[in-house]
């Protein structure tokens, strides 16, 4: 007979073990798992020890109470390092209770339902009942094992085993009462506390402001004894004390609260006026066929400043909210005085900084990199600089005088220059006086440098005595170009001259533009070799420099007063005319015709100055003649830029303008002119 051993598995173990004759006293067989790691003796008997603490890492170790013992903040030693990691909810009721009445009793009635003979268990006929399925199970061995070999033996479906868990390791842990934490705390009389109301009338508000006067004076003729002795000590230090440096101290602690007070209470006074500023956008641009609109924001005024013309604009070059504006007047036989203001968006009610000056301010320019110089060119001839960092009441930092070289008719124009070879500052000014003048700033004095005499070429005539006398030419605009241009506008013969800094006595070229005044000249701020020009013959010109010729005329029906590139686009400009209206153009868009035509003044009498485009939002701020600035934005339409197409990349930067604008250029160019580029 063939003696066929039985097998068993350990389910709760997962282990098989041998059935036979010694199946009681054979041992387990363990398996080992497919992805078990390989430990060697030493890291098998390697023993981690874990120690339990009753202390909470998460617990915090600052805490700090208020003592109203010692009326201070103070940290408190007791830390709560009680934390809970798990929590039942218990199914205990009391006896007594209703529910556990019923229960007991529902109990008690199913144990008399139950036999008490049902309880005593059979262990023989258990082992019977045992004994029966073991031979049912040696009977369907012995089947599979009789069957023939032609049969197909279906598979049965293979059942993952459990494996437990095997690794070889001693866990070694202690767990301690936690003491329960006791809360300590200390009773003692509550600091004393008193109600106190009181009315406040028109009469106790005087009072009180008579009291601090009262203060005041007593203060003042106590330092008035002191003074003497203060004197003499200044003396021997060398500094002189005036009365105005201790009221200045009282001012300036409030001074800085007011002004946020007062933008806080500008901000709520032109609050829709700030949310166009900031969302609207017209939505009705999309059917006017390419046109566009100004939409009126702030208007910025000072009193004092009325009846003075806006002679120059310039937005500051780090804080984008500020710009400055000059007043003076154009009108020659009634001269006054003149003033420069700093107004910012923050604050369309009053100005941030004031200066006064007994001549007009006909010109100014803010230093890119120090932005609280601001060089300016008066009427009388002479140039300042101010600096934002000295109080507004104070006088220019630098000033030219009759000694340093100042010019003999008004300043048209003044440009800040790169530093020299010694990093000392210094710019450029432009006078009606035919020179351009090189001011350095050495120390606490101007030096000067002349650098060009405009002279009229062919206008040669005989003075007394047979003497040739030139015609000295006026200069008006000094705008600066890249490679080292500069480019002079004349007023007397009506041409256009450029030439560079480093040749001081020569001219390079010379364009006969406008047969009236040049007004102003701007070169493409992405684009090295066009210029823009407008005059007061109604025409806006657009100028390449290699051509004598212009590309682009604009008749706009006026005299035209200023001109201004737009700083996001090169084919983008703006003018201003003297009727009150302000043109827009694109050339991208219509090469013909301006794209945008209204009037910023309601008054006809009201002539617009100057123009000038914000570096960062789209806004334009234009000034009058009557000291008015108007703050407007641009719509979409004025404003556009490529369209993104689904897959492609839209280029941005100076190249694609510089090629933008080359391609205008090139429809306009002659071929000869076209073969030399």
């Amino acid at each position: 007979m063939t003696s066929i051993r039985r097998g068993t598995r350990d389910e709760d173990s997962g282990v098989e073990v041998e059935m036979g004759a010694d199946e009681w006293t054979q041992g387990k067989t363990l398996i080992r798992p497919a992805d078990q790691l390989d430990l060697t003796e030493a890291e098998l008997k390697e023993e981690i020890t874990r120690i339990l603490t009753a202390n909470n890492p998460h617990a915090p170790q600052n805490i700090v109470r208020y003592s109203f013992k010692e009326r201070a903040y103070r940290q408190t030693s007791v830390v709560d390092q009680l934390a809970v990691h798990f929590s039942l909810c218990g199914n205990l009721i009391f006896k007594d209770s209703d529910e556990g009445r019923r229960q007991s009793m529902r109990m008690s009635t199913i144990a008399a339902m139950i036999p008490t003979s049902s309880i005593v268990l059979d262990f023989d006929a258990l082992d019977a009942e045992l004994k029966e399925a073991e031979a049912e199970v040696f009977s369907f061995l012995l089947l599979q094992v009789a069957a023939p070999e032609e049969e197909e033996v279906r598979p049965r479906p293979v059942q993952e085993r459990k494996l437990t868990n095997q690794f070889n390791f001693s866990e070694r842990a202690s767990q301690t009462y936690n003491n329960p934490v006791r809360d300590r705390a200390c009773q003692m009389e509550p600091p004393p506390r008193a109600t106190f109301s009181d009315t406040a009338n028109q009469w106790e508000i005087y009072d009180a402001y008579v009291e601090e006067l009262q203060k005041l004076e007593k203060s003042k003729e106590k330092e008035k004894q002191k003074a003497p002795v203060a004197k003499k000590e200044d003396k021997l230090r060398g500094r002189k004390l005036t009365s105005l440096e201790s009221q200045s101290d009282d001012v300036t602690k409030v001074a800085k609260a007011a002004k946020i007070v007062e933008r806080m209470v500008n901000q709520n006074t032109f609050d829709d006026i700030a949310q166009d500023f900031k969302y609207f956008e017209d939505t009705s641009d999309e059917y006017r066929d390419n046109m566009g609109t100004l939409l009126p924001l702030w208007k910025f005024q000072y009193d004092k400043a009325k009846r003075l013309a806006v002679t120059a604009l310039s937005w500051s070059p780090k804080y984008k909210d500020l710009f400055a504006v000059s007043h003076g007047s154009y009108d020659f036989i009634k001269q006054s005085r003149g003033m420069l203001l700093l107004y910012s968006l923050k604050n369309p009610s009053f100005p941030e900084y004031i200066f006064n000056s007994e001549s007009g301010i006909m010109c100014l320019d803010i230093h890119v990199d120090h932005p609280y110089l601001i060089v300016v060119g008066f009427y009388d001839g002479n140039v300042a600089i101010y600096n934002l960092k000295k109080p507004p009441s104070s006088q220019p930092g630098y000033r030219s005088t009759a000694k340093s070289g100042k010019h003999t008719d008004p300043v048209w124009q003044v440009k800040w220059q790169k530093d020299d070879m010694d990093n000392n500052l210094n710019f450029f000014s432009v006078s009606s006086d035919g020179r351009i003048v090189s001011w350095t700033l050495v120390k606490n004095e101007l030096v000067h440098t002349d650098i060009i005499k405009l002279l009229v070429e062919g206008t040669t005539m005989e003075g007394p005595e047979g003497l040739q006398l030139t015609t000295i030419g006026t200069g008006s605009t000094l705008p600066g170009g890249a490679g080292g241009l500069v480019l002079i506008a004349f007023l007397s013969n009506l041409t256009e001259e450029y030439c560079s800094k480093s040749y001081s006595t020569q001219f390079l070229d010379i364009f006969h533009a406008h047969h009236m005044a040049v007004d102003a000249v701007s070169w493409n701020p992405f684009h090295a070799k066009v210029f823009i020009s407008c005059s007061s013959d109604w025409t806006v010109k657009i100028w390449d420099h290699t051509i004598k010729t212009p590309m682009f005329i604009y008749d706009l029906n006026s005299a035209v007063g200023d001109v201004a590139w737009a700083p996001y686009s090169s084919t983008v400009f703006a003018a201003v005319t003297t009727d009150g209206k302000a043109h827009v153009f694109d050339l991208s868009v219509n090469k013909y015709e301006e794209i945008c035509n209204q009037a910023v003044v309601a008054k006809k009498k009201n002539k617009i100055t100057h123009v000038q485009f914000n570096a960062v939002y789209p806004i334009v701020i234009i000034g009058d003649d009557r000291g008015h600035v108007t703050c407007l934005k641009l719509s979409p339409n004025l404003r556009k830029m490529p369209k993104e197409k689904k897959g492609q990349e839209v280029q941005k930067g100076p190249e694609v303008e510089i090629a933008k604008l080359d391609k205008l250029l090139n429809l306009v160019r002659e071929p000869a002119a076209k073969s030399s580029k």
